[in-house]
């Protein structure tokens, strides 16, 4: 008898334990971003060229016809920089483009994309650079003769790239609309 006592509670140990499901800790969960839908309007000033942008950001000339565009609500900057092309087009287009290539070692990958434009004798690349890069969408536009225009967003995050994702998604929109709406004047 006092081995089927040590049976049973034997038994009874081993399934009270046995069943228990295996505690996982929870991984670290992102805030789900959502953003209103943009509405854009048409900026000029004294500068050589004119362009679309989202109502919700703020623009500031720097200097030279440079511009920054704050996105405030996601703690993002649009650097936008005018250079006047004068025999220096090969210089511009390489600059532009090594910038863009400086961020390939935290990226994962650029996918570059061409843009054309001769109704508006507007030329450039629109890059999308994946992964926790500094910066995740760079352009640039040129008519190849007078005028030159790169672009550029920065967070104000660490490029942690999951969780900027929605934001950098929509600046990335609006890059794209700011770029394909610019005209020379």
């Amino acid at each position: 008898m006092k081995r089927f006592y040590t049976i049973s509670l034997f038994t009874a140990l081993l399934s009270f334990y046995g069943c228990k499901e295996d505690v996982v800790p929870k991984p670290s969960a992102h805030l789900r971003l959502e953003y209103d839908r943009a509405q854009y309007a048409s900026f000029a000033n004294h500068c050589p060229y004119t362009f679309d942008m989202n109502d919700a950001a703020v623009i500031a000339e720097k200097k030279d016809c440079s511009f920054t565009i704050d996105y405030p609500k996601m703690k993002a900057t649009v650097y936008l920089t005018y250079k006047p092309v004068q025999n220096n087009i090969n210089s511009l287009l390489r600059d532009a483009q090594k910038l863009t290539y400086e961020h390939v070692i935290k990226a994962d990958d650029i996918i570059e994309q061409p843009y054309i434009n001769p109704d508006r004798d507007v030329y450039g690349m629109f890059y999308r650079v994946g992964g926790n890069a500094a910066t995740n969408t760079q352009f640039y536009v040129t008519d190849s003769v007078k005028h030159f225009v790169a672009g550029s967003v920065y967070f104000y995050a660490k490029p942690n790239f999951d969780s900027i994702m929605p934001a950098a998604d929509y600046i990335s929109k609006d890059l794209r609309i700011l770029m394909e709406t610019l005209e020379w004047k």
